[in-house]
């Protein structure tokens, strides 16, 4: 019995096989699709009741400040209709987010040993309420980038937004900025799994601020820079703090690793 409780434990400490790692991967992705379909359903609802109305506040805000005649519009007959599948859609995305989040730290913890899988759900009760501050950072800033892009109207003119072109902007704003807000836990995760360390990460970090403001100035794409900051700022911040997290654990295992190799006097 115990020889057999040996060759299990064993069995689950040997890495995957590509096979085994590609069916995993598939269900995986299959528990996300499905979750997202079922969130999607919801914000198909959450569309007609309250989101619409929200998504266009900015530009009407702005219509009222300026005293200038900016709508959004509708150029096509199917334009309604595709838009809100896409909004509905979206919102899948974010209302599902314990969800596919959880899949993908599950798909990553087989690279963990058993003393830092504990730490996953540390990771995903983190990972939920950054993306969440993400996507209302993006949306925070909406205004200010609607206000701003809208003010180049010449006077006497009219700002009439594409729905699809506003739409697009607005949801991607949103979910880009969610999505990079998780970045650092992926980092920490990558760090306790052994693939990065923390002098790696902090070695990086003039190329990390880097990208990170190519990111908020493509996100942002005005010439706004109290909003690029007020998205870079904080996602300077995780990442720093994504450093620390690593720079302990790091030294954690390497106090460990002493303790355990060296010769008994």
């Amino acid at each position: 019995m115990s020889a057999v409780k040996d060759r299990g434990e064993k069995n689950r400490e040997k890495r995957m096989s590509l096979g085994a790692h590609l069916i995993e991967l598939r269900k995986r992705l299959f528990i996300s699709a499905i979750s997202i379909v079922v969130g999607a359903a919801l914000g198909w609802w959450l569309t007609d009741v309250a989101v619409w109305e929200a998504i266009q506040e900015p530009v009407q805000r702005v219509a009222e400040a300026q005293g200038s005649s900016s709508a959004i519009i509708f150029p096509t007959i199917s334009s309604a209709f595709d838009l809100r599948l896409q909004i509905a859609f979206t919102l899948g995305i974010v209302i599902s987010s314990p969800v596919w989040l959880y899949q993908v730290f599950a798909f990553l913890v087989p690279g963990l040993n058993k003393r830092e899988r504990r730490f996953t759900l540390a990771f995903f009760a983190t990972a939920i309420p950054l993306f969440f501050a993400g996507c209302a950072a993006g949306w925070f800033v909406l205004p200010n980038i609607v206000k701003l892009m809208t003010s180049f109207v010449p006077e006497g003119g009219e700002s009439l937004l594409t729905a699809k072109e506003y739409i697009d902007f607005v949801l991607k704003l949103v979910i880009a900025i969610g999505v990079a807000f998780v970045v650092p836990v992926f980092i920490v995760l990558l760090n306790f799994a052994g693939v990065i360390s923390a002098a790696a990460i902090i070695k990086s970090w003039r190329v990390a601020i880097l990208v990170i403001v190519l990111f908020t100035a493509i996100a942002t794409p005005s010439a706004d820079i109290i909003s690029m900051f007020m998205l870079a700022v904080p996602m300077i911040a995780l990442y720093f703090a994504a450093w620390f997290i690593a720079h302990l654990h790091d030294r954690r295992v390497e106090r460990r690793n002493r303790l355990e190799f060296e010769p008994a006097v």
